[in-house]
């Protein structure tokens, strides 16, 4: 009986994706391509820092609030420091009260 356990948290299924068309020579020709194409100047090297900055400010500019946060100068540090003070506050009140109305 101790061998089968009661209780067994199943595995998550794994991702496994088989492209349907695939030529392991076409894509090796294609960079061997690119690569002499940059050798010999015909083409320029992908610039990374382009690719970076598009992606970094879409997030923000894709929600209403972060927007307005980022307009106003707070970055996640003050937003966490601003939390903290609400909650002292809150915790503050709860004992002023507590206090005031015990008996």
């Amino acid at each position: 009986m101790a061998l089968i356990p009661f209780y067994s948290q199943r595995n998550p299924r794994r991702f496994e994706h088989k492209p349907i068309y695939y030529d392991p020579h076409k894509e090796e020709m294609e960079a061997r391509k690119l690569r002499i194409k940059r050798e010999l100047g015909m083409e320029a090297p992908p610039e990374k820092e382009e690719y970076g900055s598009r992606i970094r400010g879409s997030f923000v500019e894709g929600t209403k609030h972060l927007k307005r946060s980022y307009d106003r100068g707070e970055d996640g540090a003050s937003r966490v420091k601003k939390s903290g003070w609400m909650l002292l506050l809150a915790l503050l009140l709860v004992i002023i009260l507590w206090f005031l109305f015990r008996g």
